[in-house]
């Protein structure tokens, strides 16, 4: 339950019971009841909300300090944890127990703490882990861009070259190497995660070459490519991204053979004739970038050619606080927006594409299916 005086989550009654994890017993604190969470008065939810920076720096810390990966399956209290991670006791209880108002990591009765569903997300070795998101999201610039916000809303425009001198990539790879790393972690994972998804979702019965645009590493591409073992690929992206291309597409690679990697920049040409373009998360740096690539993709593409654009919608999602800050931060960083259904689809139509069906990859992804006309 709520102790309403602390407002932090307390798990009382929680009888131990036996249950199996990669064929392994192990003891579980699990609630047995379920419990009802009470709507705070609207000045502490705003008090709450106001001190957000708090909440998101203790993510990061425990996301630095590898807390998750060192919490095991049973409890443990602050001594043990801090022991391990070679931190003082009873900081790290003071992080856990403020993590644990937010359901990430829970506190027992007698002052232990255990995993939720949230914390085991910051592990580095869950398949669907989010800490190098969590970093990314925490990197030390964000603190500089966020309270410039105002100024963004006022011109509609990045803060960022006004505070670090220069634009944002510009300065993650020439003065923040470390941030880089993160960033290219974070990207990684997450196209791993939705690379599988993508490939159960899209048809290629009448395709023999896709072509990835600003596809990344390519781990899109070589799930596509896994899994139609007929097809042939292109991977495209900048010359520094393309160089470190999944380890399946490059030389010596089990599908090096079916695949092409083309060094470039998709807003300047698309040198690539395919049955099938896959764009994916790309087309939110700003209308200008966009409306250059479709035009790209229309030049280089054969009549009746599919184009299959994959974006997060800000409008259609069931996560608007996670869609609204990352559209927010996109103006602060690089003056981009997320797409509204209606704002893609009007650069698609704009570019003289034909817009097909739109079908949901996952709760955060659509995917809209287009075709290049006669």
């Amino acid at each position: 339950m709520r102790d309403i005086r602390t407002g932090r989550n307390v798990l009382t009654h929680v009888p131990p019971h036996e249950e199996k994890r990669d064929g392994m017993t192990t003891v579980s604190t699990t609630p047995t009841t379920p419990i009802t969470p009470i709507t705070p008065h609207p000045g502490m939810r705003l008090r709450e909300i106001v001190f957000g920076a708090a909440c998101a720096a203790a993510v990061r810390a425990a996301a630095r300090l590898g807390v998750a990966d060192a919490l095991g399956e049973t409890p443990a209290g602050a001594e043990q944890l801090a022991a391990e991670l070679s931190v003082e006791p009873m900081p790290l209880k003071r992080l856990l127990r403020a993590l644990s108002c937010y359901g990430i990591f829970a506190e027992t009765e007698d002052g232990k703490f255990v995993h939720t569903d949230m914390s085991r997300l910051l592990r580095e070795d869950d398949p669907n882990s989010l800490r190098y998101i969590s970093l990314w999201c925490t990197e030390p610039w964000t603190w500089d861009v966020w309270p410039r916000l105002d100024d963004a809303v006022r011109t509609g425009s990045s803060v960022f070259p006004e505070v670090f001198g220069k634009g944002f990539f510009d300065y993650l790879h020439q003065d923040a190497h470390e941030s880089a790393q993160v960033f290219n972690r974070a990207m990684t994972t997450s196209s791993m995660q939705s690379a599988l998804e993508v490939a159960e979702l899209l048809d290629l019965a009448e395709v023999s070459e896709v072509a990835d645009i600003g596809g990344g590493q390519g781990h899109v591409l070589a799930s596509l490519l896994e899994k139609h073992p007929s097809v042939r690929g292109t991977l495209m992206d900048l010359p520094g991204v393309v160089a470190r291309a999944d380890a399946r597409l490059r030389d010596g690679g089990p599908l090096a053979g079916r695949t092409r990697i083309v060094a470039g920049d998709c807003r300047e040409e698309i040198p690539v004739q395919a049955d099938l373009y896959i764009i994916k998360n790309i087309l939110e740096w700003d209308d200008e970038s966009t409306r250059r690539t479709l035009r790209n993709v229309m030049t280089a593409a054969r009549p009746g050619a599919r184009v299959v654009i994959i974006e997060n919608l800000v409008d259609d999602t069931p996560s608007m606080r996670f869609t609204t800050a990352m559209d927010l931060l996109l103006l602060l960083n690089v003056g981009g927006a997320k797409h509204t259904r209606e704002s893609l689809m009007s650069r698609m139509a704009e570019a003289g594409l034909i817009i097909g069906d739109i079908s949901p990859v996952n709760a955060y992804l659509h995917a809209f299916e287009c075709v290049v006309p006669a």
